[in-house]
C-alpha cells in the first residue's frame, strides 16, 4: 500500500501546473460556503441545501486531476443536476457523524473516517442512492481508517506552516490535501469488492 508521503507525491504530481485553477476551485467552493454561513438566520440552512452539490463539484475536480484529465474550475457548480442525492449525502453523514461524536470526540473522528468516501463513491456512480453510498464507503474503509488518519496527520506541519501569516497558506494547502484525498480513493478503490445485500 502505499504510505502517506506517496500519497502526497502523487497529489504533488497531479497539482504541478495545475496550481492555480486548483486553488481557485477550492477558494470559490471556501468562499460561497463561508458566506453563506454568515447570512443571519437562512445561512445554515443555505450551506446545508448547497453544500452537497458544491461538495460532489469540488470532489469531481480532485478526481478528475488526479487522473490527469485536466478539469475547468467550472466543474464546481456542475453537480446541481444531482442535487438530491447529493444534498442527501451531506445530510445524512453530518448527522451520522454528529450523533457519533455525542459520545466524545473520537467515535465521531471514526465516524468521519468512515464516510469519508461517500461523495467519492456518489461520484463515481450516477445511479447510486444515498445511504448505498454511505454503506459502500462504510465498506471501503474497513481496515483502512488508520491509514487516512495517518495521511491526515502527515499535513500537520504543513498546517502549522500555513498559519503564517494570517492563514493565507490554508489556500495551498487545502487543494493539496484534496488531491492526496482523492489519490487515496483513487488506490482504495482499487483494493476493495463493495458486496450488494
Amino acid at each position: 500500500m502505499p504510505t502517506s508521503a506517496e500519497l502526497r507525491a502523487i497529489a504533488r504530481k497531479s497539482l504541478s501546473g495545475n496550481w492555480l485553477p486548483a486553488v481557485g476551485i477550492t477558494l470559490l467552493y471556501t468562499v460561497i460556503i463561508g458566506v453563506l454561513s454568515y447570512i443571519p438566520y437562512i445561512g445554515g440552512i443555505g450551506v446545508l441545501l448547497l453544500g452537497g452539490p458544491l461538495t460532489l463539484g469540488l470532489i469531481t475536480y480532485f478526481v478528475r486531476l488526479v487522473r490527469n484529465e485536466r478539469p475547468l474550475v467550472g466543474v464546481l457548480f456542475n453537480s446541481f443536476d444531482r442535487f438530491a442525492v447529493s444534498f442527501l449525502v451531506y445530510l445524512l453523514v453530518q448527522i451520522f457523524v454528529f450523533l457519533w461524536s455525542l459520545l466524545l470526540i473520537v467515535p465521531g473522528i471514526i465516524a468521519a473516517l468512515r464516510y469519508s468516501q461517500a461523495f467519492f463513491i456518489l461520484r463515481e456512480n450516477p445511479k447510486i442512492e444515498a445511504m448505498d453510498a454511505i454503506r459502500q464507503s462504510k465498506e471501503m474503509m474497513k481496515g483502512h481508517k488508520g491509514r487516512l488518519f495517518v495521511l491526515y496527520l502527515s499535513f500537520i506541519g504543513w498546517a502549522i506552516l500555513a498559519c503564517i501569516p494570517f492563514g493565507l497558506g490554508f489556500i495551498w494547502l487545502y487543494p493539496y490535501m484534496l488531491a492526496a484525498q482523492a489519490a487515496f480513493y483513487e488506490d482504495l478503490k482499487g483494493r476493495t469488492v463493495i458486496t450488494s445485500d
